[in-house]
């Protein structure tokens, strides 16, 4: 008896019912295949933070600027002025964390208003250099402090008329253009805006190293 049940167990059964147990086996592979796509798909997801998946819509959030900064930016005609401001940076899966940051407000003269344009092709020209929003509010332009080359902090030269970078020696004129050194193109300009009379920003920082800006994350 034991032997006979043994060997029906090697039967391989008639044509139709392989067909059917292969059509069985099949659509379990396909249910099982979809029902994982559908649960991969938003896990992964949530771990990249959307500024990388949608660089283009992605809209980061406002922080207000100091209204001390800004009204020492208002009255500075001679020289760009540093802003320190405070926001919440939030990316991927880590939960919403304070930030510090620094970055440099330049009231532009008319002359240097209208001529903008020309001085900045990497933002203008460039299509790949273009950014989703208007570099000058106001007469104001406000520059991300983190230097276009390998991502150091430059600073404001005064004698040199000039932002010069420390670590490679990249320099920038008063409207951002690159004057001199490794710098792959001229400094970042951020979003500006006045919102029931305060001044804000939004934190973007752009990949360092290439011409094109390409946004890595936002604030």
């Amino acid at each position: 008896m034991a032997v006979h049940e043994a060997q029906a167990y090697k039967d391989p059964g008639s044509p139709e019912e392989q067909s059917r147990r292969q059509f069985l086996a099949n659509a379990t592979l396909a249910v099982g295949g979809v029902i994982g796509l559908v649960l991969t798909v938003p896990l992964v997801g949530s771990l990249i933070p959307e500024s990388l998946i949608k660089p283009d819509t992605a809209g980061g959030t406002w922080a207000d600027l100091p209204a001390d900064g800004m009204k020492q930016l208002a009255e500075k005609t001679d020289a760009p002025v540093k802003i320190t401001f405070k926001f919440k940076y939030a990316d991927g899966y880590f939960p919403p964390a304070d930030d510090t940051q620094f970055l440099w407000g330049v009231k532009l003269t008319p002359e240097q208003a209208q001529n903008f344009k020309a001085k900045r092709p990497d933002i203008y020209a460039n299509p790949a250099g273009k950014i989703g929003y208007e570099a000058v509010v106001m007469n104001f332009v406000i520059f991300s402090s983190i230097c276009p080359h390998l991502g150091c902090r430059y600073e404001w030269q005064g004698a040199a008329n000039r932002f010069i970078c420390p670590c490679h020696g990249s320099q920038f004129g008063p409207e951002g253009d690159k004057l001199a050194g490794p710098a792959p193109r001229g400094l970042d300009p951020l979003p500006l805006r006045d919102k029931d009379g305060a001044a804000q920003v939004t934190w973007i920082q752009y990949k360092s190293g290439q011409p094109d800006r390409v946004i890595v994350a936002y604030s």
